[in-house]
Order: structure tokens, then sequence, then C-alpha cells
């Protein structure tokens, strides 16, 4: 009497395994991306720490504020820009983003300070 043995698996088997295995990759993922939005921001807001020191010590010495990075010796981080900057002798302000990232961050002092900005507290986009 021939006895047939079953060996391996069933395509559904196959098909079920693939499914749960892409299941449990998708939840990490999420997560990491996350993380990194949040390393961005991170380096947005140093960046703008920085820009604030340096306009304080640029006003220390001149009795005005500064746009001119130079003058300044402040430079950014990579992949962070910082634009819309305006000063007087009365304020600065600056606004920084990241290349992978479309949130930006916010800061300023004094008369050129957003409304919705307080002296020298940097915002995010949420």
């Amino acid at each position: 009497m021939l006895r047939h043995t079953r060996r391996g698996f069933t395509l559904i088997e196959l098909l079920i395994v693939v499914v749960i295995i892409r299941i449990l990759e998708a939840i990490p993922i999420q997560k990491f991306y996350s993380n990194k939005e949040k390393a961005y921001l991170a380096s947005e807001k140093s960046d703008l720490r920085n820009l604030a020191t340096s306009e304080e010590a640029y006003f220390s010495g001149n009795q005005t504020y500064t746009t001119n990075q130079s003058a300044l010796n402040y430079t950014t981080s990579q992949g962070v820009s910082v634009t819309g900057m305006a000063a007087d002798a009365k304020g600065w302000k600056g606004t920084a983003s990241h290349s992978a990232t479309t949130k930006k961050c916010y800061a300023g002092f004094g008369s050129q300070a957003a409304a919705t900005t307080l002296d020298g507290i940097i915002t995010c986009d949420p």
C-alpha cells in the first residue's frame, strides 16, 4: 500500500505568512519616519538658537542687528537653510527649514519678532 506524505506548505499558507510579515514590517517604519522628522526639527531649532546667539554677540559690539551671515560668523547645519531674515536696530527674525521636511521653525526678537512669537522663543509648524 502506498502512502502519500505531505511535504512543504500550500500556497495559501505561504501567502498568509507573507502578509503577516508585511504588517509587522510596516509598524517600525512609521516610528522611524517620526523620529527622523523630530531630528530635522531639532537641527532647525539648533540653528535658530545659534543664530540668536550670533545676533546678540553682533549687537553687543555694533548696537544693531544684521542679516549678514558672514558678519555674524554663523553657518547652518547640513540640509538646513535660514531664510526670511530681517534685522534692524531693535530686533531680528529668521525662518529655518530643512530640505527633507516641509515643517519650518521661526524665531525672532524685538521689533522683528512675529506677532505670534515671543521674544527669543522658537516655534515650529505642528
